[in-house]
């Protein structure tokens, strides 16, 4: 059996995605709110809306001691809430209901799998969005059996599927200018 190509790509994004406890990466925000410092930089409490200050009242009192990294990371997660319709709130506390109901190895498995996908270049990341779209497009038994075939795989044959993936990806290229 021929995987489709790009769909390896997308099988790797799904491990995100398939214990259903994060939303597709495009309907993030993905760009910081004005309210929020530089990287590294503290986040005032002043500097944050009325609505943010309601939502993290809780750390009112404790603001000035938290990390510039936690500050930053409270006051985006509190715009990108604010941010929220009522449906897409009730679905995000399903998914992070979701998410503490997952094995601690799993959400560190998950966490790791983020943030290489964090650190590919904008192109690649793309590409891994485009293709989970796809992965997502076709039938749930196809779904199922891609899954299958990726997790029987050992990590060689992992590997080879990856590489063949990107030699099609490649010799479509080629080919494409000869098409018009």
């Amino acid at each position: 059996m021929s995987t489709k190509p790009g769909v390896v790509v997308a099988l790797l994004l799904t491990g995100l995605l398939s214990a259903g406890v994060c939303a597709p990466v495009g309907a993030q925000v993905t760009s910081p709110p004005a309210s929020v410092a530089p990287a590294g930089a503290a986040v005032p409490w002043n500097s944050l809306s009325q609505d943010q200050q309601r939502l993290l009242s809780r750390l009112s009192g404790q603001w000035d001691q938290l990390t510039p990294q936690r500050q930053q990371a409270l006051a985006s997660g509190s715009q990108r809430w604010l941010g929220m319709s009522p449906v897409q709130r009730t679905q995000a506390r399903q998914r992070f209901g979701q998410w503490q109901q997952l094995p601690q190895q799993r959400r560190d498995q998950l966490r790791q799998r983020w943030e290489e996908f964090r650190a590919l270049p904008p192109a690649r990341q793309q590409a891994a969005r485009d293709n989970y779209r796809k992965f997502q497009q076709l039938p749930q038994q196809r779904r199922q059996q891609l899954r299958q075939r990726w997790q029987n795989a050992t990590p060689a044959q992992r590997q080879n599927m990856v590489q063949r993936a990107r030699q099609r990806r490649a010799e479509r290229v080629e080919r494409a200018p000869k098409l018009r």
